[in-house]
C-alpha cells in the first residue's frame, strides 16, 4: 500500500500525528513499539495497556523514549495523549474508552482477553487492528458485523502472513486473474510438539514456549488459513488442508493441484512445508482469455493453467503501523471476513487426553487446531480450537480425536462462548455455500 507513505507524511507535516493505544507488551508488541517510534512519520504510539506495567514501560525504553507515565483513569490516560506523553496502564478498558486515540492494536494473542477488549473498543466507536487471529479465526464474521454497525472497522494486519496473503490475492485480482489458491509457507509442521520441545528455541528469539509451539503444531496456521478463507470465500480441501512437502520452488506447485476441483472448490486454502521463497506466501490462478495467457507465458508466468504469484518474505511487526495507516487515512481493511464464515479451526488431541483432566492452552500439550469446513464443524458439533482451553473433558479421547462440544464441559461466565454462540446463530452453516444468502448477509 504505497500511497500509506504519502498520507502519513502529510500528517507528519501537519504536526496532526495518527495515534495509537497498543493493547499487549510481549516479544511482538516491543518490535511495533520501536517501529512506530523509530521510523513511521506521522504516527504516535500514545499509549500501552499491559497486565504487568514494568513490561509496557520496557516497550517505551527499548523504542529509546522517556519513563512513560502510569495512569489509572480515563481523564489522566487522556491528559496524556493531549499533552503527547507516552502513557501506561494495566487496564486496557481505558484505551477502549478514551478520548483522542485513533486506532488500537491488539498484539495479545488471547481470545477471551482479546474478545472482551475487541469488543468494549467498537462499543466505544474505536477501529482496532488485530494481530489476533485465534479471535478472528473463532467469531471474526461477527465482530465484523458488530464493527461495521458501530461505524468503525475490525480488521487483521499486514505482516502477518495472511495480511500479506490478502494483499497478494487483491492484486492478483485486480489484474484480471482468479486466485484458486491461497497459501502459506511453513518450515515445520509437526503436530506433537510442545512448549518443553520448543523451549530452547523460545529461549533463544525472547520468545513465549506456548506460542512457538502453536507454530509448530500447526495451530497458528490454522487460524490464520481460516481467515484467509473467510476474507476471499475459499474453503479447504480436506481437514488439515493439503500440506505438501515440497522442497522446492512455490513455482512447481502449478503442477500439483487439481484445476478443475480447484474450480469446484471455489479456491482453496493451503500451506507448504519447506518450500522456496519461505517463510513467505503465494497465490496460484488462472485466467480465462487466451489472448492474456500469451502474454502471461511471454513474461515467463508459464503456459497456465494455473500461474504463480509469490511474496518471499513477511515482516510482522514492521508492517503494522502500514495497517493502521490504511484503517485511520484510507478506510481500507487488510483483511476481515466477507460475512458467513466458510472455514473453522477444530481442537483435536495432541496425546491421549483423560477424563476430568482441564484442556490447556493454545500451543500447549493436549489440543492442536485444524482448519475443518464450517458446515463440517457445525454439522458434527466439533470443538472449535479457540473456545477449548479450560473446557473439562467428560470421557477419554484418543490421540488425534477432534473434541465434539459433547466431549468437555464449558467453563461458566466467558464472552467468547457467548460470541460464538451468536454467530453460529446468526450464519447457519447453509451460508457458507448459499450465494444468494451471502449476497443478502453482504447488503
Amino acid at each position: 500500500m504505497i500511497i500509506v507513505d504519502r498520507l502519513l507524511a502529510a500528517r507528519a507535516a501537519e504536526n496532526r500525528p495518527v495515534r495509537v493505544g497498543m493493547i499487549g507488551a510481549g516479544f511482538m508488541a516491543r518490535g511495533i513499539a520501536n517501529q512506530i517510534v523509530n521510523s513511521v512519520p506521522g504516527m504516535q504510539l500514545s499509549a500501552i495497556a499491559n497486565r504487568t506495567l514494568s513490561r509496557a514501560a520496557e516497550c517505551y525504553r527499548i523504542a529509546g523514549l522517556p519513563e512513560p507515565r502510569s495512569v489509572r483513569n480515563r481523564a489522566e490516560l487522556e491528559g496524556a495523549i493531549r499533552a503527547g506523553v507516552p502513557a501506561i496502564t494495566d487496564d486496557p478498558m481505558l484505551l477502549c474508552a478514551a478520548g483522542g486515540l485513533d486506532c488500537l492494536i491488539d498484539v495479545t494473542g488471547a481470545v477471551e482477553h482479546g474478545a472482551q477488549v475487541t469488543t468494549e473498543a467498537i462499543r466505544n466507536g474505536r477501529d482496532m487492528v488485530s494481530m489476533n487471529a485465534e479471535l478472528d479465526g473463532t467469531v471474526g464474521p461477527l465482530l465484523k458485523r458488530e464493527a461495521e454497525r458501530a461505524g468503525v472497522m475490525f480488521t487483521g494486519s499486514d505482516g502477518d502472513q495472511p495480511g500479506v496473503q490478502l494483499n497478494l490475492w487483491r492484486f492478483v485480482k485486480s489484474i484480471g486473474l482468479t486466485p484458486l489458491v491461497c497459501g502459506n509457507i511453513k518450515g515445520l509442521q509437526d503436530p506433537y510438539r510442545t512448549p518443553t520441545t520448543q523451549a530452547a528455541f523460545a529461549a533463544k528469539w525472547g520468545q513465549d514456549p506456548a506460542m512457538v509451539t502453536s507454530f509448530a503444531d500447526g495451530t497458528k496456521i490454522s487460524f490464520e488459513q481460516a481467515i484467509v478463507a473467510n476474507a476471499t470465500g475459499m474453503t479447504v480441501a480436506r481437514r488439515g488442508m493439503l500440506g505438501h512437502d515440497h522442497a522446492g520452488h512455490v513455482d512447481d506447485l502449478t503442477k500439483m493441484y487439481d484445476v478443475e476441483e480447484l474450480r469446484r472448490l471455489g479456491g482453496v486454502v493451503d500451506y507448504t512445508v519447506g518450500s522456496k521463497p519461505g517463510p513467505g506466501v503465494f497465490v496460484l490462478a488462472t485466467h480465462d482469455d487466451p489472448k492474456q495467457r500469451h502474454y502471461l507465458n511471454l513474461y515467463k508466468l508459464g503456459e497456465g493453467p494455473l500461474y504463480s504469484f509469490y511474496t518471499p518474505y513477511h515482516l510482522c511487526h514492521f508492517e503494522v503501523p502500514l495497517s493502521v495507516a490504511r484503517v485511520v487515512l484510507a478506510r481500507d481493511a487488510v483483511i476481515q471476513p466477507l460475512d458467513a464464515p466458510r472455514v473453522d479451526v477444530v481442537a483435536t488431541a495432541k496425546r491421549d487426553l483423560k477424563a476430568g483432566e482441564v484442556v490447556d492452552g493454545l500451543g500447549g500439550y493436549m489440543t492442536y487446531g485444524q482448519c475443518e469446513t464450517y458446515e463440517e464443524s457445525r454439522a458434527a458439533d466439533l470443538l472449535p480450537m479457540g473456545l477449548a482451553e479450560g473446557c473439562r473433558l467428560r470421557r477419554d479421547l484418543p490421540k488425534d480425536a477432534v473434541l465434539t462440544h459433547a466431549d468437555v464441559e464449558i467453563p461458566s461466565g466467558r464472552l467468547i462462548d457467548r460470541l460464538r454462540a451468536e454467530q453460529d446463530a446468526l450464519f447457519p452453516p447453509r451460508a457458507a455455500n448459499d450465494p444468494a444468502w451471502r449476497m443478502a448477509a453482504a447488503q
